[in-house]
C-alpha cells in the first residue's frame, strides 16, 4: 500500500465531501492526528478500518488500497448497453448503463452474459389492451426458479423481481416492439429475447 498515494485520496475525498478531519476521525472513533497523518503520507489506516473509511469517504475499498480512483467514461445514455449483476451471496439484483464497478456482500460482481437462445426459456408476449402478457413455462421452486424478467427499451429499463412459489408470468405496459426481454434462471443465467420471436423459432441450449 503507497502510503503517499492514500493519504491523497483520503484528503481529496474528505474535502470533496466538505468533511473535516475531526469529522472523519469522529466517525472511525480515532483522533485527528491520526487522519492528519494519513494525508501527510505518514502512515496509512489499519486494514480494519478500511471499510468504514470508504463508507464515509464514500469510495470503493479496493481502490482506498489502490490509492487512486479510476473514473469511467462519462454515461452516453445508451440504456441498450446496460448490464445486468446478481450477488450469488443474497440474491441481490444490481444494474449499471455504463461500465461500473460494482460491490455486493463483500465482493466484486462481474456482469452477466446473456444468452440469446436457451433452450426451454422462451417467453411468449401477448398484448392485452394497454398491457403486455409476458409468460412462460417454467418451474418456480427454490432450486429452480426465475429471479426476475426485465424489459429494456430505448430509454428505459423495467425490471420485476420473482420469487419461488410465485407464478413466472408477469404484466408490464405496451411500450412497443423495439425493445428486448431478459430473464434470469437461477440455475441456467440470464438469457435475451426480442419481445416478439418468430412462431417456432429454436431456442438450443
Amino acid at each position: 500500500m503507497d502510503c503517499a498515494k492514500v493519504g491523497k485520496l483520503i484528503l481529496h475525498l474528505r474535502k470533496e465531501r466538505g468533511l473535516t478531519q475531526k469529522n472523519v476521525a469522529d466517525a472511525l472513533n480515532i483522533s485527528n492526528k491520526t487522519v492528519s497523518k494519513w494525508e501527510r503520507g505518514l502512515g496509512c489506516p489499519d486494514i480494519s478500518l478500511l471499510a468504514e473509511l470508504s463508507e464515509v469517504l464514500g469510495a470503493d475499498m479496493e481502490k482506498m488500497l489502490e490509492g487512486e480512483l479510476d473514473p469511467n467514461r462519462p454515461d452516453n445514455g445508451n440504456i441498450n448497453r446496460i448490464r445486468f449483476y446478481v450477488c450469488p451471496t443474497c440474491g441481490n439484483v444490481l444494474t449499471s448503463s455504463n461500465k461500473a464497478s460494482i460491490s455486493c456482500c463483500g465482493r466484486k460482481l462481474v456482469p452477466l452474459v446473456p444468452k440469446e437462445h436457451l433452450e426451454h426459456h422462451v417467453m411468449t408476449v401477448e398484448e392485452i389492451d394497454i398491457y403486455n402478457y409476458i409468460s412462460m413455462d417454467h418451474e418456480m421452486k427454490k432450486s429452480h426458479f426465475i429471479r426476475f424478467i426485465a424489459y429494456v427499451g430505448p430509454d428505459m429499463v423495467l425490471l420485476k423481481r420473482l420469487y419461488p412459489e410465485q407464478s413466472a408470468n408477469i404484466y408490464i405496459p405496451v411500450m412497443g416492439r423495439d425493445g428486448k426481454l431478459y430473464g434470469f434462471c437461477s440455475r441456467h443465467g440470464l438469457w435475451v429475447q426480442s419481445m416478439h420471436p418468430k412462431e417456432g423459432a429454436a431456442y438450443d441450449e
